[in-house]
């Protein structure tokens, strides 16, 4: 796999990428995105998700992939 290639991209649904790398959990939690578990977070992408919360996404998806390529996935 390539150094820069992200694991996690910003059109992926919330509750699919918390599934495949249940420690994104925490870094959505940081960012202030407390309702990963939610019915919504099934469907909603993570841009979705960090414009309704008013989140900076670029930051966002830094963070994420940073714990999935450090964790790996399920």
């Amino acid at each position: 796999m390539e150094k820069n290639k992200q694991l996690i991209t910003s059109d992926m649904p919330i509750g699919e990428v918390v599934e495949k790398w249940p420690n994104t959990a925490e870094v959505f939690a940081k960012h202030g995105m407390h309702c990963v578990g939610c019915a919504i977070a099934s469907f909603e992408s993570i841009q979705q998700g960090a414009e309704a919360h008013g989140m900076d996404l670029g930051k966002l998806m830094k963070d994420l992939n940073e714990v999935a390529k450090k964790k790996g996935g399920k």
